[in-house]
C-alpha cells in the first residue's frame, strides 16, 4: 500500500470536514484518536486527565479545521500541535497548583527486562513496558526529552513529524531521541550501561 491514495483519502476527509460534513471529521477522529491519546497520557501521567485533553484537541480541531491548509505536512502533525500546546496548558495550570512529583517506589516497580533497548522507540518497545512504567520513567527526563518519546513512542511520529511539532531540526530532535533513550535505558534496565551509540 503506497502512501499516496492514503493521503488523498485524507486531504479529501479534510476537505468534506472543512465544509462541515460530520461523517468526515468522524473518520479523521477515528484515526487519529488512539495516537494523540497516547501521547497525552504519557505526558500528563492520569487517565480522566489524558481523556479529557484528547477531547479538546478534537474540540480545537474541529473550531479551527476551517482555518487549516493543506500544505504536504500530514493532518496529524496539526493535531500534535494542538495536543502539544493543550499539554503545556495543563502543565503551566499544574505548576500553579502544585504537581505531584513521581515517588520512589512508583521506580521500584519498574520491571526491569533482560535485554537493554536499542537506541530507537521500536526496540523500546519491544521491552514490553506499559505506558505507566514508561510514563514514571519519563518523569527523570528533561521536558525536551519526554516531549520525544511522547511524540515518537507514543504517537509513532517520524522524526521529520516530530521535528515540525516541536519547531526544532530533525538533527537536533535525533540528537534529543538519543539522550533520552540513553537515559531511559538506565532507568528502565539497570546495569544496562549506555549500549549503542548510534541515532540509527
Amino acid at each position: 500500500m503506497s502512501a499516496g491514495p492514503r493521503v488523498q483519502r485524507e486531504e479529501d476527509l479534510v476537505r468534506r470536514a472543512q465544509r462541515r460534513d460530520p461523517e468526515a471529521f468522524g473518520a479523521l477522529y477515528e484515526a487519529h484518536f488512539d495516537r494523540i491519546y497516547r501521547y497525552v497520557l504519557l505526558r500528563v501521567r492520569n487517565q480522566a486527565d489524558a481523556e479529557d485533553i484528547t477531547q479538546q484537541v478534537f474540540l480545537r480541531a474541529l473550531e479551527s479545521i476551517g482555518s487549516y491548509r493543506w500544505k504536504g505536512t500530514p493532518f496529524a502533525s496539526w493535531l500534535f500541535r494542538i495536543a502539544h500546546n493543550l499539554v503545556v496548558d495543563y502543565w503551566k495550570r499544574k505548576s500553579r497548583e502544585r504537581t505531584m512529583a513521581v515517588t520512589p517506589e512508583e521506580i521500584d516497580e519498574v520491571v526491569a527486562a533482560p535485554d537493554a533497548a536499542a537506541a530507537d522507540p521500536a526496540a523500546l518497545a519491544e521491552l514490553k513496558f506499559d505506558l505507566r512504567e514508561l510514563s514514571a520513567a519519563c518523569e527523570r527526563l528533561t521536558d525536551g526529552q519526554r516531549e520525544i518519546i511522547s511524540l515518537r513512542f507514543a504517537g509513532g511520529l517520524s522524526v521529520a513529524e516530530a521535528a515540525r511539532v516541536m519547531g526544532k531540526s530533525e538533527g537536533a530532535v535525533k540528537v534529543l531521541q538519543h539522550a533520552a533513550l540513553v537515559k531511559l535505558r538506565r532507568i528502565l534496565v539497570p546495569g544496562a550501561g549506555d549500549g549503542p551509540t548510534e541515532t540509527g
